[in-house]
C-alpha cells in the first residue's frame, strides 16, 4: 500500500509540475512530498524528475512511469466505484462535449428522460463542434459525428443519420432543379466545410462533386435556416427536415441521390468507465436504436 500511495503522490506532482502545488492539493507538507518521491525513486531504481528552481519535469523514464501509474490508479478508483455502485444509484457529474445542433434536436428530450431515471447524475455540458482533447481536457465523454480520427480513443456508435439534399421552392424556381449530381457545381451549396460532396445513388454507386456557394459554417442549424430562406441547397438529416418537407417549405433535390449515412459516436479515453458514464452511453445506445426514434437510419 505504501508504494501505491507514493505512486498516487507521484502522479499529482507530475500533473502539477510542482512539488509545492501537489503538496497543497494533497494537504501534505512540501518536505513530506519531496521525501516520499525520493523513496519512490530509490524503490524503482531511477530518477523520475528533473528538478530546477523554477520547474519540475518528468525524465524519459518518468514519463513512461507516469502513464502506467495513471492507468493503475484509475483502475483502482474504478474498482472501488463499482463496489459503491452495487449499493447505490450511479451519481456524480458527467462532463460531456456535444455538437450544438445534434444536442438541441436529438439529445435534449433524451437528457430530460435520463435525468428522471438517474436523479443523482448531474451534467456539465460543453456544446461545441470542436474536437475535445479527452486525454488532456476534463471531459468524460464526447459525442461526435462521423468516424473518429484519433485511434487512441474508444468509440461506441450510438446512432446513424440518413441525410438528404433539400432547398426552398423559391430558390429552385430561381435557379432550377438539378437533374444530375454534376449540376450542383453551378448552384449555391450551403456547406460545413470546403470539400467535395459525395453522393450515393439508389443502386449503390457514388459520385464526388466539387461544390461552392456563399456560405460555409460549422452549424447545421444555421445552414438549414439559410436554406429555408432560399439561400441554397443543404445536406440535412432526413428526420430533421421531415416537417419542412411535409409543409412544402423545403423540397428534395436529386431524390435518387443521397449523402452517405452519418454515424454518431460516443468517444471516451478508456474502456474503464465510471458507472455514471457507462449508464449514460448505454442509455443513448438503447434509446437511439429504437424504431420510433428519428435517428434510426
Amino acid at each position: 500500500m505504501e508504494i501505491f500511495r507514493n505512486m498516487h503522490l507521484f502522479v499529482e506532482v507530475a500533473r502539477a509540475s510542482s512539488f509545492r502545488r501537489a503538496a497543497e492539493v494533497l494537504g501534505l507538507p512540501n518536505s513530506t512530498v519531496s521525501r516520499r518521491i525520493a523513496e519512490l525513486e530509490r524503490a524503482v531504481g531511477l530518477r523520475l524528475f528533473n528538478r530546477s528552481t523554477r520547474r519540475v519535469e518528468l525524465t524519459e523514464g518518468g514519463r513512461l512511469y507516469f502513464n502506467n501509474c495513471q492507468r493503475i490508479i484509475q483502475e483502482a478508483e474504478l474498482a472501488n466505484q463499482e463496489l459503491t455502485d452495487l449499493q447505490t444509484q450511479p451519481s456524480g457529474v458527467i462532463r460531456a462535449s456535444l455538437p450544438v445542433d445534434f444536442s438541441v434536436i436529438y439529445l435534449s428530450p433524451l437528457l430530460a428522460d435520463f435525468s428522471r431515471r438517474y436523479p443523482g447524475i448531474r451534467f456539465d455540458l460543453d456544446l461545441t463542434p470542436n474536437r475535445a482533447d479527452l486525454m488532456g481536457d476534463p471531459v468524460d465523454v464526447a459525442i461526435r459525428m462521423g468516424p473518429p480520427q484519433d485511434q487512441n480513443l474508444i468509440a461506441r456508435p450510438i446512432a446513424r443519420l440518413a441525410t438528404v439534399l433539400v432547398a426552398a421552392p423559391d430558390y429552385l424556381q430561381r435557379r432550377g432543379m438539378p437533374a444530375r449530381p454534376q449540376d450542383l457545381a453551378g448552384h449555391d451549396c450551403l456547406r460545413m466545410k470546403e470539400a467535395p460532396w459525395v453522393l450515393v445513388h439508389r443502386d449503390g454507386s457514388s459520385q464526388s462533386v466539387e461544390v461552392g456557394g456563399q456560405f460555409v459554417a460549422n452549424s447545421r442549424g444555421l445552414l438549414q435556416q439559410l436554406a429555408l430562406g432560399g439561400q441554397g441547397i443543404v445536406q440535412s438529416a432526413e428526420s430533421w427536415v421531415q416537417a419542412d418537407l411535409a409543409a412544402g417549405r423545403l423540397e428534395r433535390v436529386l431524390p435518387d441521390w443521397s449523402p452517405p449515412v452519418v454515424g454518431a459516436y460516443a468517444l471516451t479515453a478508456t474502456r474503464l468507465l465510471p458507472a455514471k458514464v457507462r449508464v449514460f452511453i448505454d442509455y443513448l445506445v438503447a434509446n437511439m436504436a429504437e424504431p420510433s426514434h428519428p435517428l434510426k437510419g
